[in-house]
């Protein structure tokens, strides 16, 4: 079969017969990467974002959180897919679409990066000033989330930071299915909810669509093979594992964003109590499980809510360096990167890997203290939505052409999961770019 680009060779058509080993017994005991891209995926702005759904909606939307956690299964399979089958890295097949893809992604990085950083040490900093009130303020909370995610990242390797993901993640699990269980789901409603309904408002659609897009991760997505290879699967013998791992990792995205759409259907929909959007409506949360329930409730969930925030920011803080440290390799040798470079944790210690952790948590201190310059945010906004296409277009490419071994290229439905990702992510995308005040960009 020819390469889409029509350059096909035979190394890569034949990797997948030199590469492939005895399977791994599908096992319990290896999971690992799923739980670093849940625990990174969902942030403090999916969980408002459920929250609100069902504050407005109740249950109607339940089976949208559903259908969100399928889509972005099939997308992390499918990076995870190509990292095993080929022991190249994803960068590394982005780089042989074109030279597009490269400006892309840098672009990305550097713009998208600077932005989220301010915007990850803020989410992380709300709920320790909630939980101390007094000692600091908001902003200094806030570089003092970054500079702890620097230094964990900076002196830990990949075992190490997926445990302390692991224990988050914990932390993450109780809190949400604790607060799910408080306020007393109605199960027959909730049932009902996994009927795919449009509820009866404007732009349900578009609002659907959102909350299916918006379930666990961007640019994380990405990052899961790099993951997968950092926690030493390198070869098509790990796919079974693998393939556990990220239905694991989704099944746990799915518990948080349904126990959250419970809250609010229960808490906010029944007594038509609104919330703000963005961070803040978690910290308005609060102060409606003290009143009901008590402060030490509240206390809880503040916990659970820095958890969610600090897991988002050493997740990007490590994967999305790993990423940056495989591009400069990649561009500085101009030949192929490779997952065992990720598995012997050469990436980990190199200084690109560093320099983008440092691009991650120092320019973005200056946002912190003078705001956010306006154009600047636009093209965050326009980067960010336009990541998910790309993603899901150029997983498509390279998993039905002869990059990826015969034995592992997309079957019909992976075809058609990737092929509704993209379209749902290009809906989005063009609403994102739709909605930016252009006007006021020139």
């Amino acid at each position: 079969m020819a390469d889409t680009t029509g350059n096909p060779t035979h190394s890569e058509a034949s990797s997948g017969t030199d590469r492939t080993t005895s399977p791994r017994k599908s096992s319990w005991r290896h999971i690992g990467p799923g739980i670093v891209v849940a625990a990174t995926g969902v942030g403090a702005g999916d969980l408002v974002a459920t929250l609100i759904a069902g504050s407005n909606f109740g249950y109607t939307l339940l089976w949208a959180a559903v259908a969100g956690c399928l889509v972005k299964i099939s997308l992390a399979e499918a990076a995870g897919r190509w990292h095993l089958s080929t022991g190249r890295t994803l960068f590394d097949g982005w780089a042989s679409l074109g030279r597009w893809t490269t400006w892309f992604f840098v672009v990305y990085v550097v713009v998208w990066g600077f932005v989220y950083g301010a915007a990850a040490m803020s989410s992380s900093a709300l709920p320790l000033q909630a939980l101390f009130p007094g000692v600091m303020d908001l902003r200094w909370w806030a570089v003092a989330c970054g500079l702890v995610g620097l230094v964990f990242v900076w002196f830990n390797k990949y075992a190490v930071f997926e445990k302390v993901m692991t224990a988050l993640v914990g932390v993450m699990f109780a809190v949400t299915v604790y607060l799910a269980v408080r306020v007393t789901p109605n199960l027959p409603d909730a049932l009902a909810g996994l009927l795919p309904v449009l509820p009866d408002e404007k732009d349900s659609v578009l609002n659907t669509l959102g909350l299916i897009g918006g379930v666990g991760g961007t640019v994380t997505l990405a990052a899961y093979g790099y993951w997968v290879n950092a926690k030493g699967w390198t070869d098509t013998g790990w796919m079974k594992v693998m393939r556990l791992d990220n239905r694991v990792a989704y099944a746990t995205t799915g518990v948080f964003v349904i126990a959250m759409l419970f809250v609010g259907a229960e808490l906010l929909h029944s007594a038509n109590v609104a919330i703000a959007s963005g961070d803040k409506g978690l910290i308005q949360l609060g102060d409606i499980l003290e009143e009901k329930y008590g402060s030490a409730t509240a206390t809880f969930f503040l916990i659970g809510f820095f958890a969610t925030s600090f897991t988002s920011l050493i997740g990007v803080w490590h994967g999305v360096s790993l990423m940056f440290a495989d591009f400069v390799a990649r561009y500085r040798r101009g030949d192929s990167a490779t997952g065992a470079e990720v598995a012997s944790g050469e990436r980990e210690r190199s200084w690109p890997f560093r320099l983008y952790l440092l691009w991650l948590t120092f320019p973005p201190i200056v946002l912190l203290f003078q705001g956010q310059p306006f154009r600047l945010i636009i093209l965050y906004g326009v980067l960010g939505a336009a990541f998910l296409p790309f993603l899901a277009v150029t997983l498509i490419w390279l998993l039905n052409s002869a990059r990826t071994p015969r034995e592992w290229r997309n079957g019909p439905l992976s075809n058609v999961m990737l092929a509704a990702a993209g379209l749902l992510f290009l809906v989005l995308c063009v609403k994102q770019v739709w909605d930016q005040p252009w006007t006021e960009f020139f």
